[in-house]
C-alpha cells in the first residue's frame, strides 16, 4: 500500500477519505445510477428544508424585532401611535414674563383645564411675589438666552427657545408643540379638531398671519404669527430643535420670535400652512366686526384681548371673554359660526354670529354683503383705515344706515343637552342714537331672540365647510317681543338667495 494509503488523520484513514470524495463519482452501473439520484434528492430535500426554516425564522422575527435606531429617542415613539388627535397629544408652551403675569393670567386661567391641558408658561425669572404666581398653571424657568446675539429684542430670543425647551423635556405622546404668548387665548376643542385633520407624522407648520397687511408686509405673508398660535408637528421639531440655535444668531437682526421660527423652519424647507380660525388680531378700535362675520372655520384663537375694545359693550374686556367662553363651552364648533335667513314678508335680513351677536336689516340684503365684516376696526400700526388682509365694509355713523344690533345675553343646554339656546337681546348705544324711520320701528319692536340649534358635530370640520341655514319660527309672530329662529342643517337643493 502507498503511504497515503497507510496514513492516518482525525477524519479516518486516506482510503476512507478517498471513498467519501467519491461519494457522487458517476457510477459504472445502472443501480448505482439510481442510487446516486436518490442520494443527491434527499441532499437536496435535507439543505432545502434548512434554508427554509432559517428563512421562516428570520422573517417571522423581524415583524416584531426592529433593530435600534441610535438616532431616535424614546420621545420619537409618541408619532407614531394611532388613533384620533386628542388635547393629550397637544403640549403648549407659553411665552410669559413676571411683569406681564399678574395681568394676564386671568384670561390664561379661563381657557386652561388643570390635569387635561399640558404644557408649561415660561417665564423669565423665578416668580418672588405671590402676585407673580402662576396659579393652576404649572410653570418652568427658561433656559440662559443671553448668550445669543440679538439687535432689537433680547426676550424674544428666549420665547422662540420654548419649541426647544418643550422638546427637550421628552414628554411621552406628544404630537404637536403649540407655542402662544401669554395674552393669547386658545379654544382648545377647536384646536383638536384643527390638528385631527392633518397627519401629525408629517412635517407641518400651521398659523395665520396679520390682519393688518403693514404688519405682513414688515415681517412676511408666509409667516405663522405667534400671538394667533404656531403649531409644529413632532417630526418638524424634532428638526427644528437641532439647528434653531444656529438660526438665532444667523437671524439676530428680526424683531420678533415668530419671526425668527419661521425663518428656521424655512432652512428646513417646511411652508406654511396657513389655517382660519388662528387670530393674531392686529387691529384697534373696536374687534366688532371682524367678530360678527368670523371666517367658515373652527374659532381657534384671539390675541391682543386687552389692546382693544371689549368685545361685549358695557362689559369689561375680562367679563367679556367670560362672557364667550360660556357660550364657546356649551356649543364649542359653533361659537362665532355666521348664518343667515330672511323674513321675507316684511323684508327683513338677519345675520347671526352664535354665541356673540345677531343683526337685522329692514331690507333685503345679498350674501356676499352680510358675510363682509364691518370696519370697526382700524390697523396695529399705524391706526389707519387699511389695507386689511380681507374685504370689510364701512359701518356708518348713521343709524339709519346701520342694521339693528342684538348681543347675547345667555345661553344654555336644553334639557337633553343635544342642543342649546342662545338669546340675544337689543344693544341701546350709549348715545341713545337710534334711526327713526317707521321700517327701523318695526324692527325694534323685537327686543330679544332666542335662536335654537343642535349642537354642531366637531367631525363636520373634516368635511368640506358648508354654512348653515336658519329659518324664523312660529310663522315670523313676534310674541312679548320675542323672535324665535332655528339654527339648522341646510336642506337638498337650498339656498340662502334674497
Amino acid at each position: 500500500m502507498s503511504q497515503m494509503s497507510q496514513t492516518k488523520s482525525r477524519f479516518g484513514t486516506s482510503q476512507e477519505l478517498l471513498k467519501a470524495s467519491n461519494f457522487f463519482a458517476f457510477p459504472e452501473k445502472p443501480a448505482d445510477l439510481i442510487s446516486l439520484f436518490m442520494r443527491a434528492g434527499l441532499l437536496v430535500c435535507l439543505v432545502s428544508s434548512i434554508i427554509l426554516a432559517l428563512y421562516s425564522a428570520f422573517f417571522t422575527r423581524s415583524q416584531w424585532f426592529v433593530p435600534p435606531d441610535l438616532n431616535r429617542t424614546s420621545r420619537d415613539v409618541s408619532v407614531g401611535e394611532s388613533g384620533p388627535t386628542n388635547i393629550s397629544h397637544i403640549l403648549f408652551g407659553i411665552g410669559a414674563s413676571v411683569k406681564t403675569l399678574p395681568k394676564r393670567r386671568p384670561y390664561m386661567e379661563q381657557w386652561w383645564v388643570p390635569n387635561a391641558t399640558r404644557g408649561y408658561l415660561w417665564l423669565d425669572e423665578e416668580p418672588k411675589e405671590e402676585k407673580q404666581k402662576t396659579g393652576p398653571i404649572p410653570y418652568r424657568v427658561s433656559e440662559d438666552w443671553t448668550r445669543f446675539r440679538y439687535l432689537s429684542s433680547q426676550s424674544a430670543v428666549r420665547i422662540a427657545r420654548i419649541v426647544l425647551e418643550s422638546f427637550k423635556l421628552g414628554l411621552p405622546n406628544v404630537r404637536w408643540f403649540v407655542m402662544g404668548d401669554d395674552d393669547s387665548v386658545f379654544f382648545t376643542d377647536n384646536l383638536v379638531s384643527v390638528l385631527a385633520t392633518y397627519d401629525h407624522n408629517q412635517m407641518y407648520y400651521i398659523g395665520g398671519n396679520s390682519e393688518s397687511v403693514e404688519q405682513d408686509v414688515l415681517h412676511s405673508y408666509d409667516m405663522a404669527f405667534g400671538g394667533g398660535g404656531i403649531a409644529v408637528s413632532y417630526p418638524l421639531a424634532a428638526k427644528l430643535v437641532n439647528i434653531i440655535d444656529g438660526c438665532l444668531d444667523r437671524y439676530y437682526r428680526f424683531y420678533g420670535s415668530d419671526q425668527r421660527i419661521w425663518a428656521c423652519i424655512n432652512e428646513i424647507g417646511v411652508p406654511l400652512t396657513q389655517q382660519d380660525g388662528f387670530h393674531q388680531l392686529d387691529i384697534r378700535g373696536d374687534p366688532y366686526g371682524l367678530l360678527a362675520a368670523h371666517p367658515l372655520a373652527p374659532l381657534v384663537s384671539l390675541h391682543h384681548l386687552d389692546q382693544f375694545e371689549p368685545i361685549f359693550p358695557n362689559q369689561t374686556q375680562m367679563d367679556s371673554f367670560k362672557s364667550l367662553m360660556k357660550a364657546y363651552r356649551v356649543d364649542p364648533s359653533r361659537i362665532l359660526q355666521q348664518c343667515f335667513c330672511y323674513d321675507r314678508k316684511r323684508k327683513w335680513s338677519i345675520s347671526i354670529s352664535w354665541g356673540y351677536t345677531l343683526q337685522i336689516y329692514p331690507s333685503m340684503v345679498p350674501v356676499l354683503e352680510l358675510q363682509r365684516p364691518f370696519q370697526t376696526f382700524k390697523t396695529w400700526r399705524s391706526w389707519s383705515n387699511g389695507p386689511f388682509t380681507f374685504n370689510t365694509r364701512p359701518m356708518s355713523s348713521n343709524p339709519c344706515q346701520r342694521p339693528v344690533i342684538y348681543f347675547l345675553d345667555r345661553v344654555e343646554e336644553t334639557s337633553t343637552k343635544s342642543g342649546s339656546l342662545s338669546i340675544y337681546k337689543r344693544f341701546v348705544a350709549k348715545d341713545g342714537k337710534q334711526c327713526n324711520r317707521e321700517d327701523y320701528g318695526r324692527v325694534m319692536t323685537v327686543q330679544r331672540i332666542i335662536v335654537s340649534s343642535i349642537k354642531m358635530d366637531p367631525a363636520n370640520w373634516k368635511k368640506a365647510p358648508h354654512r348653515k341655514c336658519c329659518e324664523i319660527m312660529d310663522r315670523g309672530s313676534i310674541k312679548n317681543g320675542d323672535m324665535r329662529i332655528r339654527i339648522r342643517n341646510c336642506r337638498a337643493k337650498e339656498t340662502i338667495t334674497v
